[in-house]
């Protein structure tokens, strides 16, 4: 006890409850739970969103060929055949990803928190089940990113360059906004994304930065100049924002099926 234990059994003890209340003991698991949580909340995100980058940059170099020869790009542009510049690479990483990262730190604890069993002290961070969510997870970004980008190859245009700036805009805006969507994803990996969404200020307040920061690099001409962006015609807008949204519908279903965890978990 801090208050009335003596100095001999503190310097003896493990544990020194400060207000000599055992509740204390409670709160205090349940606020590490909560922390772990968070932790491993933002290594899902962070970890999944750089697998579709990877995934998606990796069959685009594998398939750029094939795209150049169904698309009508000539060989002298096949290097530009990229679906994201390194601009754009370093923009969703360093300010996409980064602002809803940090939010999730203060999510909420789970109403049933408490009623889990303790993890074993062997345990480590990336089991199974999490180690499972993260990879496919992220392939499906990438995989939905490299469709965005398929489809503006696919514009009506006579001009290859532009078509590889339509195709590299989806791609951009997809990748960076499905990440937005996917947050709500990793927040719990059995109830649905729905339960709670409203429960962390701070969390929509990031994707509300985040938001306002990728259109001002959409719509303000010096800068969509700099990131070598167009305006989208409307057919690739409505395909963009169908896409975008996919990431959540398809964890919806994968925890429908119960199939976002392993058995066991």
């Amino acid at each position: 006890m801090g208050i009335t234990g003596t100095d001999v059994a503190k310097e003896a003890s493990d544990v020194i409850l400060t207000d000599d209340n055992f509740a204390t003991v409670v709160a205090s698991v349940e606020e590490g739970r909560r922390i772990y949580d968070n932790i491993l909340k933002a290594i899902k995100f962070l970890l999944s969103s750089n697998i579709g980058e990877i995934v998606l940059l990796f069959i685009a170099i594998l398939i750029s060929p094939w795209l150049a020869d169904t698309f009508g790009i000539p060989d002298s542009l096949i290097n530009s055949l990229e679906p994201l510049l390194a601009i754009h690479i370093l923009w969703v990483n360093l300010v996409t990803d980064s602002l809803p990262a940090l939010a999730l730190a203060v999510d909420p604890a789970s109403k049933d928190i408490m009623k889990r069993k303790p993890n074993k002290n062997t345990k480590g961070i990336f089991t199974k089940g999490i180690t499972y969510r993260i990879i496919y997870q992220g392939a499906m970004v990438g995989i939905l990113t490299l469709i965005a980008f398929i489809l503006g190859l696919s514009t009506e245009s006579n001009d290859p360059v532009y078509k590889i700036q339509v195709a590299q805009t989806m791609a951009f805006i997809v990748l960076a906004f499905s990440e937005l969507v996917h947050v709500f994803n990793v927040r719990s990996e059995k109830k649905s994304a729905f339960v709670g969404m409203f429960n962390n200020s701070k969390l929509w307040l990031a994707i509300a930065v985040s938001s306002i920061l990728m259109f001002s690099v959409l719509f303000i001409p010096g800068l969509r100049e700099l990131f070598g962006l167009v305006i989208l015609p409307i057919t690739q807008l409505e395909e963009t924002c169908l896409l975008v949204i996919s990431p959540l519908i398809i964890v919806e279903i994968f925890k429908l099926l119960k199939i976002n965890t392993l058995k066991g978990e």
